[in-house]
């Protein structure tokens, strides 16, 4: 005579298994309820924009909707500026542009940053530099120009003022409060370990403010191209500002854009540098990149 025999313990079995079971249809529901543009490439998705608009914007300059005396097509830009970098005059059009911000921008960065140090690391420093500082940044830089000209003349040394002064206020600014930001008890922590005053500066207090640091000279490279554009109005006979001054003046609105987009070019390429720094610099900042 056989007798059958139940299975042991069986809900001891099925709470064994639970665990895997809930994954795998916690899993199963993840994947369901994601959305199918998730499974196409980032950069794929990121381009999806652009094209977009260059395909509605040849279409309305093929169809005359928009004339060309008011914006040239795409096409036709693009036709422009392989001519201009065919004959050399778009890439010497960039160089001397990008030597102006580089100028500026190191000039600018040594200024702000030092004042920034000197007045966030001291209180003295403080009471004799920040109420200056932030007195001046309330001034609009840009109407620094007639001053500047009167003061350096035309040539090249008022452009790379009027880019130094934008990059300085920014960083002074980030810089400061990134000092200023520190976290108490990190001093403190520091201090019982036996830091001295520029152990405390160099372990703890700039490792801190480099987050700050890095905004602010995100912020000082997008003023700088900002303050090229004006700069190179100032009787520039040399640069992207120059070639668009010319454009205007003979009604060449396709030159015009290719201008701007030599600018928008050059300025997410110096973003996409600081970005760089950023992830080399503070891998040890945990940050949130999305879902």
């Amino acid at each position: 005579m056989t007798v059958d025999h139940a299975p042991p313990n069986l809900p001891g079995a099925l709470s064994k298994d639970r665990p895997a079971a809930l994954e795998t249809v916690t899993l199963a529901a993840a994947s369901a309820g994601r959305s199918p543009l998730r499974s196409v490439p980032r950069w794929l998705r990121r381009t999806v924009g652009p094209l977009l608009l260059l395909v509605v914007w040849q279409a309305l300059s093929s169809t005359g909707v928009l004339h060309a005396d008011t914006l040239a097509s795409p096409l036709t830009i693009a036709r422009a500026a392989g001519d201009l970098t065919a004959d050399g005059t778009l890439p010497t059009a960039m160089g001397v542009s990008l030597q102006r911000v580089a100028a500026g921008l190191l000039i600018g960065g040594v200024v702000g940053v030092a004042l920034a140090l000197a007045s966030g690391l001291s209180r003295l420093g403080e009471d004799l530099i920040d109420a200056t500082v932030q007195m001046l940044r309330t001034v609009p830089f840009i109407g620094l120009i007639p001053l500047l000209i009167i003061w350096l003349g035309i040539g090249e040394a008022p452009k790379i003022a009027l880019i130094s002064l934008g990059v300085a206020f920014h960083l002074y600014l980030n810089v400061y409060a990134g000092i200023r930001g520190v976290d108490e008890q990190l001093i403190e922590a520091g201090q019982s370990l036996g830091l001295g005053r520029w152990g405390l500066v160099r372990h703890v207090i700039l490792p801190g403010a480099l987050p700050g640091a890095m905004t602010g000279l995100r912020y000082s490279l997008a003023t700088a191209w900002l303050a090229l554009v004006f700069g190179e109005t100032i009787n520039a006979d040399s640069g992207i500002g120059f070639l668009m001054n010319q454009a205007r003046d003979f009604f060449r609105t396709d030159v015009i854009v290719v201008c701007l987009i030599v600018y928008a070019f050059l300025g997410l390429i110096a973003d996409a540098v600081v970005r760089t720094l950023e992830r080399l610099l503070l891998q040890w900042r945990p940050t949130f990149k999305g879902q």
